[in-house]
């Protein structure tokens, strides 16, 4: 939710300043509009940067939101309630102060005129494409509570997977930061002072402590210069990622690491499988279902051959053979699809596949949590071992010498 700063004229020809909260600029204007006010100018009101992260953090409209949002309203449209009166309660229950905005400016859209699946277009931020897709589709066959709790199904099931994926990760995050804190605190504050003892007492130092002591004196003297190294690495590579021939190796190199390779594959074709088999279950045409599937994919390797197999579709070739003349998609796959296309059941087979492959997913889940404790294990005591023998060596040898 922003604020913004207008300027208007009521219907007498007076102005009017003032200040009003919505998502965005035109749903601003809209609220304006409702209040017979002629809009002149309206900018958005600049908030401190504390005020701002606050919003950001605490009440961005996040996965939960948007699970509730729509298991609501699939119940409520079941129940019979016309649309608009199911936005105004969700409008009074929500918690998150930005969702009341979203559901009352979806509200004002449709009183509009607007239909549903119109309105969600003006924030792709919240509702993807394939959720459009879906309520666009359950508009035109009339069943738009069920294409909701179908789609309340699916974002359910990918928020548990997404927790338990989530989950797997803490654990190695915490400890790897932690040593990268305790290694940084040590370089900075301990280490110079033991090489100035060791200097003081003209100790004989081996190539370890010779490297340590380089690290130290750089981190501590050329601290900013390592500070603008880092972040020009991280923004360059920000950068690089989202150019087509950095995403595409990127995702090589994901694909090529040992469990987690593994696990974004099986991920990827859950949601590939998921995504298709619910838009083709929702009375979406195989060729549009592929093209919506296209833009919601997180994968350039994916997406490319999801492509190739789309035009092969347009062109009148089967699913199934489409899929199988690329490599990336593993055989089960093209098998699958052409027994549900030759049974007319396409949508079910592709489901069933999805939950084989968030199978897969959660056992590669399992299988890194499983690895992790010893690799993490290893770096830490070769970590360690490096420090004491660069730190130890030098006083075993002043200890030699008297």
């Amino acid at each position: 939710m922003q604020k913004f700063n207008y300027y208007a004229k009521d219907a007498e020809g007076n102005s009017k300043k003032g200040v009003v909260e919505a998502v965005d600029r035109p749903s601003a204007a809209g609220i304006l509009k409702e209040r017979n006010l002629v809009l002149i100018s309206i900018e958005s009101k600049s908030e401190g940067l504390l005020t701002a992260v606050k919003k950001r953090i605490f009440t961005r409209i996040g996965l939960n939101d948007l699970v509730n949002f729509t298991r609501q309203l699939s119940t409520m449209i079941s129940a019979g309630l016309v649309i608009t009166d199911a936005f105004t309660i969700l409008r009074t229950q929500t918690e998150n102060p930005n969702m009341a905005v979203l559901v009352d400016s979806l509200q004002r859209d449709i009183e509009g005129g607007s239909s549903f699946s119109a309105a969600l277009k003006k924030y792709p931020g919240v509702f993807d494409p394939v959720y459009i897709a879906l309520v666009r589709s359950g508009e035109t066959a009339g069943i738009l509570d069920k294409i909701l709790a179908r789609l309340a199904d699916n974002l359910e099931s990918r928020r548990e997977f997404v927790s338990k994926v989530k989950g797997a990760m803490i654990y190695p995050i915490i400890i790897i930061g932690g040593m990268f804190l305790v290694g940084l605190i040590m370089m900075i504050f301990v280490i110079p002072k033991l090489l100035d003892l060791y200097r003081e007492f003209e100790a004989t130092l081996p190539l370890p402590t010779i490297i340590l002591m380089s690290l130290s004196k750089f981190l501590t003297k050329f601290w900013w210069l390592a500070l603008i190294l880092m972040t020009a690495l991280f923004l360059g590579g920000k950068k690089f990622a989202k150019t087509d021939i950095g995403r595409l190796k990127l995702d090589s190199l994901f694909f090529a690491v040992p469990i987690i390779g593994k696990l974004r594959k099986s991920m990827i074709l859950t949601e590939f499988t998921r995504t298709l088999g619910l838009l083709i279950s929702g009375g979406v045409l195989v060729v549009d279902a592929l093209n919506v599937t296209v833009g919601a994919m997180g994968s350039a390797i994916y997406q490319k051959a999801v492509l190739v197999a789309t035009r092969d579709v347009e062109k009148g070739s089967t699913l199934a053979i489409s899929l199988a003349k690329s490599e990336v998609f593993p055989p089960l796959l093209p098998q699958m699809v052409s027994v549900g296309e030759e049974t007319g059941k396409l949508d079910e087979v592709l489901l069933k596949i999805s939950s084989y492959f968030q199978q897969e997913a959660e056992v590669a889940v399992r299988n890194l949590t499983s690895a992790v404790e010893p690799i993490i294990m290893v770096i830490l005591g070769l970590g360690v071992g490096f420090l004491i023998i660069a730190v130890i060596m030098p006083i075993y040898n002043l200890t030699s010498q008297f």
